[in-house]
């Protein structure tokens, strides 16, 4: 039997302390009800973490203990440390795999990834989102039917500044007209990448089923494929060449100067 794939699911949990609304819908965080969603799988070893815990809940042994991280953020995106998200930064690199949902596109560790502002339309009123699937037979779209509905969802439109996905997975319409590309993939070093679009903070979009699906096939997706991959930048000397050298013409680095690790 193979092992679990350990999951963080990381939330901001401020919305849920300042706005009965939203705790009506996710009495315990929303971080919980998604946690509850992937918990449905036995797939897979789940833990949350949140912006008030220390470190933000990463500390350095939850992610080396952490597969797959997902980032729910909305409101207290410039409070995230600046050090947590060079260390979540480095375990993607690595081979940790990253799902960021919804409002995380503007997370510091998203843009950071992606190096774009990740900037979108967007409007809240409630309207339907109609989901398209654009590639039926991608491990991330499997077991949701051509599309989708969510009844009442914020609206997400293009322009989407991210840079070009490697694999567009969903496309939104929503009942206003605008179209929103609402499942992406990238790899950086080693690791997966994967947004998905729904999960506004007042309506119950984490409780939906297809939802959790996707979710769901988004983490096994994104679970590391070998071994973790460390940048070490090392030197390599001369005599360890699989092939003999002859040195020409002057060296001028040399190992353990700075610049070399």
């Amino acid at each position: 039997m193979s092992a679990k794939i350990r999951v963080t699911v990381w939330g901001e949990y401020v919305h849920e302390k300042k706005h009965a609304a939203v705790a009506k819908i996710y009495p315990n965080g929303m971080h919980e009800t998604i946690a509850e969603g992937l918990r449905e799988s036995p797939d897979f070893e789940v833990r949350t973490a949140t912006l008030d815990q220390p470190e933000h809940g990463l500390t350095d042994k939850v992610l080396d203990q952490t597969d797959v991280l997902t980032w729910w953020g909305h409101c207290a995106h410039g409070d995230v440390n600046d050090k947590i998200v060079d260390r979540v930064q480095t375990r993607v690199l690595q081979g940790m795999g990253l799902i960021v949902l919804h409002s995380g596109h503007y997370a510091k560790i998203f843009k950071r990834l992606l190096g774009t502002t990740c900037s979108l339309t967007w409007r809240e009123a409630g309207e339907k989102e109609r989901l398209w699937v654009c590639n039926p037979g991608h491990p991330i779209t499997q077991g949701i039917d051509r599309y989708f509905e969510i009844p009442q969802e914020e609206m997400y439109g293009e322009p989407f500044a991210i840079p070009a996905p490697d694999e567009t997975l969903f496309v939104s319409w929503f009942q206003g007209g605008e179209v929103f590309r609402s499942g992406c993939t990238w790899k950086r070093g080693n690791g997966k990448i994967f947004y998905f679009r729904p999960g506004h903070e007042t309506y119950p979009t984490y409780h939906q089923k297809e939802v959790r699906r996707v979710i769901q096939n988004g983490a096994r997706w994104a679970s590391p494929e070998g071994s973790r991959w460390i940048d070490t930048c090392p030197n390599v000397p001369v005599e360890k060449a699989p092939e003999k050298i002859v040195v020409r013409g002057e060296t001028l680095h040399v190992p353990g100067e700075a610049g070399f690790r």
